[in-house]
């Protein structure tokens, strides 16, 4: 095992965490360069935003095929291959000159940003020492908020000073770099035990996890969450495109620093939970989200700022609690549950912009603030059937089959 401030602990930590940057930061820079690419291909909000959806849609439906085949293929093989072709899908974006294109390679690109997410906590789980896990899960978590805080603002800085496929030759760097580090400084696995691929037992988990209530919940929770949260930053995009803000790139890129207040929340979110219980904390996250929407509503950069800053607290105070929820509460197959809520979080964050659509078209940016309430009215009522069932474990859980 791996131990904690060991000479090995501190090289595959910095393996992992550039590698996370580089996905996270990756997936998320198309953001801020929607209100550019629709000006430059001239099409709509909805039809321009396919650009970022495609990323993170195909890194969701990506997620459970990487974690089955790391448990057959082996962790640090699987993880190099996917690095790398996400390198090589991000300098071919840097090419590309029609919107088809764009759209083709930012769909390779996704599938294969989702092999870190599918592998790396469960390398960390299995050649760290309990002391190191925690320390490197918390480490990593972090690099994957900052990449994609940096990847928002790197591409909306390199779209004001000439062009917005720029950004795709840092990020191929980064790429490199990132294969470069795990392949020299991420240990061989060995504590992994190679267990051959059968996709009958994996549709079996994955079913049997569906069939349990509390985990089927938060599933719910977490991907329709997201899928407000993450899309009214797609929108504000254009609101502060247009006048009466008519802000640039960049200055648009900075709104996600707002990000940063989640990791105030992530951080509270068990004390918060000890408490309120785990479906309370949960619920008062939500209620900080609609509380952080009504604020955008005012028509300054101050009062939207701020929403944003509130909106990210509650957001990954909710996160945090349900991602921790889906490990303590999975019967059988513990890595695929996991696996599966993430699968729920990023169709959530792909579909977002649908739904939110018609609000904008009928309402802007008010319209989308009334619908991202409405939903979250949807998830604070699955937190309350989630604590009610809580109180009634024995009744909402079907045993786990013996295999």
């Amino acid at each position: 095992m791996i131990e904690y401030k060991s000479a090995a602990f501190y090289r595959s930590v910095l393996a992992l965490c550039v590698a996370a940057a580089a996905v996270f930061a990756n997936l998320h820079l198309m953001q801020p360069l929607l209100p550019e690419l629709s000006r430059q291909f001239q099409l709509s909000a909805l039809t321009v935003s396919w650009v970022y959806t495609m990323g993170t849609l195909c890194l969701g439906l990506s997620l459970l095929v990487y974690a089955a085949l790391s448990d057959a293929w082996g962790r640090k093989k699987l993880l190099l291959i996917t690095l790398a072709g996400m390198t090589v899908s991000t300098l071919i974006l840097s090419q590309v000159a029609s919107f088809q294109a764009l759209l083709f390679w930012r769909a390779v690109q996704g599938l294969f940003l989702g092999g870190l997410p599918a592998i790396a906590i469960a390398w960390m789980g299995e050649e760290y020492s309990k002391p190191a896990l925690v320390s490197a899960v918390g480490l990593y978590i972090s690099a994957n908020s900052l990449g994609g805080i940096s990847g928002r603002l790197l591409s909306g800085a390199m779209a004001d000073l000439g062009h917005w496929q720029w950004v795709f030759y840092p990020m191929t760097l980064l790429g490199l770099l990132s294969c470069w580090l795990v392949w020299r400084y991420l240990p061989a696995s060995l504590q992994f035990q190679r267990q051959p691929f059968r996709l009958k037992q994996a549709l079996s988990d994955n079913l049997f996890h569906l069939r349990q209530p509390l985990l089927l919940l938060v599933y719910l929770i977490g991907g329709l969450n997201f899928l407000v949260f993450l899309n009214q930053y797609t929108y504000i995009a254009f609101v502060l495109a247009a006048a009466p803000f008519s802000l640039s790139s960049s200055l648009i890129g900075l709104l996600f620093v707002t990000y940063l207040t989640g990791t105030v929340g992530s951080a509270l979110s068990a004390k918060i939970a000890a408490r309120l219980s785990a479906p309370g904390a949960m619920a008062a996250g939500i209620l900080i989200m609609m509380l952080g929407s009504v604020i955008t509503l005012g028509q300054s950069l101050v009062l939207i700022g701020a929403g944003f800053f509130i909106s990210a607290f509650g957001f990954f105070l909710c996160h945090s609690l349900a991602s921790s929820w889906v490990s303590q509460h999975a019967l059988r197959a513990k890595a695929s549950a996991s696996a599966l809520y993430l699968v729920f979080y990023y169709l959530g964050a792909s579909s977002g912009t649908l739904y939110l659509q018609p609000f904008w078209q009928a309402g802007q940016w008010l319209g989308v603030v009334i619908g991202s309430v409405l939903m979250y009215g949807l998830t604070l009522l699955l937190c309350l059937l989630l604590w009610r069932l809580k109180r009634q474990p024995s009744a909402t859980a079907m045993p786990a089959r013996q295999h």
